[in-house]
């Protein structure tokens, strides 16, 4: 597939169309950023393992039987999707208290919730992504009744898939976002699930091994996102 001109670029990847207008290539950058763009940074590598991680996550997914925009596997860093019109609402699931959830409810990070918790948030970089619910996305049209709610079911079920898929690796899935896509009019799953867009604990010491490190200034970036990479890949990390 021929790569053609650049589309779109993002804090972590880069778009580009390709010569079948149904299709387009994502390209994983290794920049970093934190707290809306305030904070930037490299991780070295990061887009040969986001990509190897978020591959691997979405082919389990798609024998699973959720519907992806994953085409192929193009290179270390890019990946052939289908070019779907992105719903402009991020779906986050939580399982355990952690980040803003603890901030906004004054809870102890770590606190197991009952049962796992779905929240959407506006994808505005300028309003800093905010909170809204389900009649904020019908009432500013970002998504249809259908859709937000087909997109909350495969939330629902990615996390399911992928918390006992964490576990058996020695990993907790604390929460992570997902965004969704329209290709046809069906509703796919897009973008990629990795450590930028996972909370991942390890499951005996508790130590992170997401971005959280490099928000946090905790160190050790690059070896948490290579041993999830390990953990999730089956590989022995090396690149």
């Amino acid at each position: 597939m021929k790569r053609g001109n650049q589309v779109y670029e993002g804090k972590a990847k880069i778009i580009y169309a390709t010569d079948d207008d149904r299709h387009c290539i994502m390209y994983f950058k290794d920049d970093a950023t934190a707290f809306d763009g305030a904070k930037k940074g490299t991780i070295v590598e990061k887009g040969i393992l986001n990509n190897r991680i978020s591959t691997t996550l979405f082919t389990l997914l798609a024998e699973k039987g959720i519907p992806t925009h994953l085409v192929e596997v193009l290179s270390d860093r890019e990946v052939l999707v289908k070019k779907v019109d992105i719903i402009p609402v991020e779906v986050v699931v939580r399982n355990i208290v952690a980040g803003s959830l603890s901030k906004r409810m004054g809870r102890p990070e770590g606190e197991s919730l009952a049962f796992p918790i779905v929240e959407y948030y506006y994808k505005d970089d300028s309003l800093h992504d905010p909170m809204i619910n389900r009649d904020h996305v019908l009432a500013f049209s970002l998504a249809t009744g259908e859709q937000i709610d087909r997109a909350r079911e495969m939330a629902l079920k990615i996390n399911d898939i992928l918390r006992q898929y964490f576990l058996d690796r020695g990993i907790l899935l604390v929460d992570f976002k997902l965004e969704f896509g329209l290709f046809g009019g069906e509703v796919l799953l897009a973008d990629e699930i990795c450590p930028d867009t996972c909370r991942l604990w390890d499951a005996e010491s508790l130590e992170k091994m997401d971005k959280d490190r490099f928000r946090r200034d905790l160190g050790k970036v690059e070896e948490a996102y290579l041993e999830v990479c390990r953990r999730v890949c089956g590989t022995d990390g090396e690149l």
